[in-house]
């Protein structure tokens, strides 16, 4: 099992890539850089890779709707080189919130342009000239222009492509198609329940060449006899993305939380959060969804989490160390995969 982090940068994103950075020596593995509507994940994954040899170096996650295929193609393969081959792409839809009401575009058919944009990316770095006729249309038919290959010769002609996705569609498509899965909010003990039947359809159709789906899961990390009132760090987040992240009936968040269990109390984080009752959404989130999805506690119950984590399929446990001295902590944790 792997150990990677997603940076936090709300404030200062050079700080927080320099202590990332430093990271490297206490095992981490990989680590992941999220776009929303603040500072754009690859400058900051540019950066990280010149301060980084070995770590490998994602974004999580880039929105579909935000670039062209052949752009994400470019940015990729231009992260691959400044890291020697250590880039990740992740994808997601995002959603109508930040698609339409930040880039101003429509937000519409997330999984056909998915599909189609990992098509586009992989014809890209094998350096064909691009053609594909669907609701990507390459060249257009205007006469004006003509299939181009990649100019540069890209590090790998196969970067990894990871997908965030909660639907079902979207998790089989991620199952056949990609080399990675981001799932949020991730529960071990329910994941099944919720995703078995849609990864198990995936696999199904998934193309040997590609290896096995890395799951990239996790969450809060703090480890002590005396840390876990630091599960509430976790509340306010949680409460965000069920109550905040999308109207009534269009939030995937929330349809999560509803599928493991947790239907009522997800309809009253979102009515408090909507009504701007923040604090108290957050109070709200039920004990054991915070529980689930943190690994806060003392070493042997952290061990028995990340035993969870790895019995539900997950293949790199992606943390966010909590409290003074994060090194310390990620190094126990990578111990703790030996």
């Amino acid at each position: 099992m792997r150990l990677a982090t997603t940076l936090q940068y709300a404030a200062d994103p050079r700080t927080a890539a320099d202590q990332a950075a430093g990271w490297e020596s206490a095992g981490l593995d990989a680590i992941w850089v999220a776009e929303a509507y603040g500072f754009d994940a690859p400058t900051i994954l540019g950066y990280l890779a010149a301060r980084t040899e070995r770590l490998a170096i994602g974004s999580a996650i880039l929105p579909i709707y935000s670039r062209t295929p052949a752009l994400l193609a470019q940015t990729a393969a231009g992260l691959d080189a400044l890291s020697g081959g250590r880039a990740m792409l992740g994808l997601g839809a995002s959603g109508p919130q930040v698609v339409e009401g930040w880039h101003g575009v429509p937000y519409d058919k997330p999984l056909a342009r998915t599909r189609e944009i990992i098509e586009i990316c992989r014809q890209a770095w094998r350096r064909e000239p691009l053609a594909h006729d669907g609701l990507y249309r390459l060249p257009l038919p205007s006469g004006l222009g003509k299939p181009l290959k990649m100019l540069t010769h890209p590090v790998r002609d196969r970067i990894p492509i990871y997908l965030a996705a909660l639907g079902d569609r979207n998790v089989t498509m991620t199952a056949e198609l990609a080399e990675g899965w981001l799932p949020f909010l991730y529960l071990p003990e329910r994941a099944g329940q919720v995703w078995g039947d849609a990864l198990a359809a995936g696999a199904a159709l998934r193309d040997p060449a590609l290896g096995p789906l890395d799951i990239v899961a996790g969450g809060p990390l703090a480890i002590g006899d005396d840390v876990t009132h630091l599960r509430a760090l976790a509340r306010p987040m949680i409460a965000l993305y069920v109550g905040g992240m999308g109207a009534r009936g269009r939030n995937f968040y929330h349809d999560v939380v509803t599928r493991y269990g947790f239907g009522a109390a997800a309809d009253r984080v979102q009515d408090l959060f909507l009504s701007g009752q923040k604090e108290a959404a957050a109070a709200a989130v039920p004990d054991e969804l915070v529980e689930l999805s943190t690994l806060i506690g003392p070493a042997g119950y952290v061990r028995d989490r990340i035993a969870a984590f790895k019995d539900s399929g997950v293949t790199t446990l992606n943390v966010t160390p909590l409290g003074p001295d994060p090194q310390r902590q990620l190094a126990a944790v990578k111990d703790m995969l030996a």
